[in-house]
């Protein structure tokens, strides 16, 4: 719920924060919401024309030379590669450090940034193609290949492309930089697989084990993000990559028993609980989409043909229903309770 300064200075009559306090507090909001600690403005997250357009633009452009990339673009050579992906990150830097400090034009600055932080990969590549390297950690393949294929010799790559973003982070505070940090993680943690396992050819399962670990990895740094930063939502990534390599993993599972399938449901009903605390929409839509999978299962299979399934199902519909309603009518008491218990970072509304 939004407060004005009316409000506050009413509760500052009221004796409820000091006149200190009071002048404190408006002089920060003064500031405006996207001030980082370094005094900075964060870009704030919007959804309009604008910014659809810059994000769109952007993934065009990281696309264009790493996913769609076929077996032609890889016949220009090492060397060739190499070049192109430098002249192209010089470009997009230098590009998007003008619009991010001549411009304070942030949103579509960063952007440039990421994608010039998106060359790393294939610079690399360049390079190992150009002295011999490549295929000494797996089977040569295409730039295309990095996104199918899960091979030792990525490694390297993916090293380059969170290494660069760590770069570019310490420079252009940018969420959405982490998100190819997040990426290349994600990649590494699969091709990682085989050596922690001890085997040249990790099989499905070991995989399977390796991503569940890893996202619940990465949700522990983002939950420590959220509790430590002020501004700036650069966490959100992490959160999405983690859920996806968490939850993703949890789903491939073979649930053996039907007491498994219970306790996935119950575990994705804990996701949709910690939208709630977290402020986090991201858990809601992996554990709905959670939920809906087990009662698929349970329509499919437990109960099949069975005609008081769906009513039952219905009724378990209402009861959602019936406690969102109760949840609406206890809101502000909710929100009292969990502001005393719980810090004040991991209740900031967020995506």
């Amino acid at each position: 719920m939004p407060y004005s300064a009316k409000d506050l200075r009413g509760a500052a009559d009221a004796g409820v924060i000091t006149t200190a306090d009071l002048d404190r507090l408006l002089a920060f909001l003064a500031q405006g919401p996207g001030q980082d600690a370094a005094g900075e403005a964060s870009p704030a997250a919007k959804f309009d024309a604008a910014h659809i357009l810059w994000y769109a633009g952007a993934l065009i452009v990281i696309g264009a030379m790493g996913l769609f990339s076929t077996l032609a673009f890889t016949q220009m050579g090492g060397r060739a590669l190499t070049i192109c992906a430098i002249a192209y990150a010089a470009a997009f830097s230098f590009a998007g450090h003008y619009l991010w400090h001549r411009k304070n034009l942030r949103v579509p600055g960063g952007l440039l940034i990421a994608i010039a932080v998106s060359m790393a990969p294939l610079a690399v590549y360049g390079v190992q193609e150009e002295l011999g390297w490549w295929g000494t950690f797996g089977k040569p393949g295409t730039v295309r290949d990095f996104y199918i294929w899960v091979k030792g010799s990525w490694i390297f790559m993916e090293i380059a492309a969170v290494a660069a973003g760590i770069v570019a982070l310490r420079y252009y505070r940018f969420a959405f930089i982490v998100a190819i940090i997040a990426f290349a993680l994600w990649f590494m943690s699969m091709d990682l697989a085989p050596w922690f396992a001890g085997m040249d050819h990790a099989d499905f399962a070991t995989r399977r084990t390796v991503s569940i670990w890893f996202g619940l990895a990465v949700l522990a740094v983002a939950w420590v993000i959220d509790y430590r930063s002020r501004n700036g939502d650069f966490a959100f990534w992490l959160h999405l990559f983690g859920l996806m390599a968490f939850w993703g993993g949890i789903t491939a599972s073979d649930g053996a028993t039907e007491l498994g399938r219970a306790v996935y449901c119950l575990l994705n009903v804990g996701l949709v609980a910690l939208a709630v605390i977290l402020m986090r929409r991201a858990y809601a839509v992996f554990g709905a989409f959670g939920i809906c999978l087990y009662l698929g299962h349970l329509a499919d299979v437990v109960f099949k043909d069975s005609l008081l399934f769906p009513f039952a199902l219905s009724l378990i519909g209402v009861a959602v229903i019936a406690a969102g309603l109760v949840y609406h009518r206890n809101e502000r008491a909710i929100a009292a309770w969990l502001a005393a218990h719980l810090p004040a970072p991991l209740l900031r509304p967020r995506a």
